[in-house]
């Protein structure tokens, strides 16, 4: 079996390397690296005959970036890890090859098709304040909730600008409270933020450490949880305005010099041998109709789904995200 390269590096040694025409290169985010890839990639490699190289620049926003700053000179075939919100970036600048998956009929979530193709669905998951249920014994209920002053300096965030987590929860926030009142929200939540990290390991990784005692995070991870540590010591609410969940995606890039290669990795992420990898190892749902292993019965029940219109969020996240930043720049 071939050596996969799981590789976490500064661009610049990319895009001096050459590769050959059997090697498929995907730009996507850490965790998707220190996971599922470990899994999945050589499952792929073997169907296909091929050799994978995953690139990680942190979150996915900073794997857009990247992809953004390489233009036609990017090395990637496979741009993996956009949400709803991060992929209208990605389609102001027509970065994806359109591709319809032969097997596309097995994903049973329409609402979350590109009518394109640009880009294809792979799993998703509701936003969630994961917390430390050893530190907090009444964990907040509401977003209203969340402003109490016991809780100051007792959260940890995604900077919305490259984390695609962050990025869903100040939509989520903006779904809550209206574009009227969510830079209220912001203001009165800052005293209760620890810090701001650029994506979500780093938040995961602070946590853990017991850093705060709350993040922000996903609805799975009192599954992940009961699955690790054999405790449910980690435990996620979902505050009673409702839910906001986070479809990912993948789309070939418009520069891909081996856009066969591609268009078979995207069936491949459809089908069985990626689906069922996602439960256990992506911590998110999937989009097929493979079943949930018994831990997901810990994980938060989304009850109500709140939604902002895509039209809007393509109009308004500078706005929105500029608004945030000069709240958090705010002495």
């Amino acid at each position: 079996m071939r050596k996969i390269a799981f590789i976490v590096i500064l661009a610049f040694l990319i895009i001096g390397s050459t590769f050959p025409q059997n090697t498929l290169v995907i730009y996507t985010y850490d965790s998707f690296v220190s996971g599922i890839a470990k899994v999945v990639i050589p499952k792929f490699e073997r169907m296909y005959g091929c050799e994978v190289k995953v690139y990680s620049f942190g979150d996915a926003g900073n794997a857009l970036m990247r992809v953004f700053m390489e233009g036609d000179k990017t090395k990637a075939d496979i741009l993996l890890g956009l949400d709803q919100n991060m992929i209208i970036d990605a389609f102001k600048k027509g970065i994806f090859e359109p591709y319809k998956p032969l097997n596309h009929s097995l994903i049973k979530y329409p609402e979350f098709l590109d009518e394109r193709w640009r880009v294809v669905p792979y799993d998703f998951g509701a936003i969630a304040i994961v917390y430390d249920s050893e530190e907090v014994k009444d964990p907040p209920k509401s977003f209203k909730d969340l402003l109490d002053e016991r809780w100051r300096r007792s959260i940890i965030i995604e900077d919305p600008r490259t984390s695609s987590t962050g990025r869903a929860f100040l939509i989520w926030t903006v779904a809550v409270f209206g574009e009227d009142g969510f830079v209220d929200f912001w203001r009165k939540l800052k005293p209760n933020i620890l810090t701001v990290t650029a994506g979500w390991d780093e938040a995961f990784q602070l946590f853990e450490a017991g850093e705060a005692p709350m993040m922000v995070s996903y609805a799975t991870d009192g599954a992940y949880s009961y699955y690790a540590y054999k405790s449910t010591r980690y435990k996620a609410v979902i505050p009673e305005e409702g839910a906001f969940v986070q479809v990912e995606y993948a789309g070939i890039l418009k520069f891909s010099k081996n856009k066969e290669f591609a268009k078979r990795f995207m069936e491949f992420l459809l089908m069985d041998q990626f689906q069922s990898e996602i439960p256990l190892n992506q911590w998110m749902y999937p989009v097929t109709d493979v079943e949930l292993p018994d831990v997901y019965k810990y994980a938060a029940t989304v009850e109500k789904i709140l939604k902002v219109d895509p039209s809007e969020v393509e109009r308004k996240m500078d706005e929105w995200i500029n608004k945030w930043l000069n709240i958090m720049m705010e002495k």
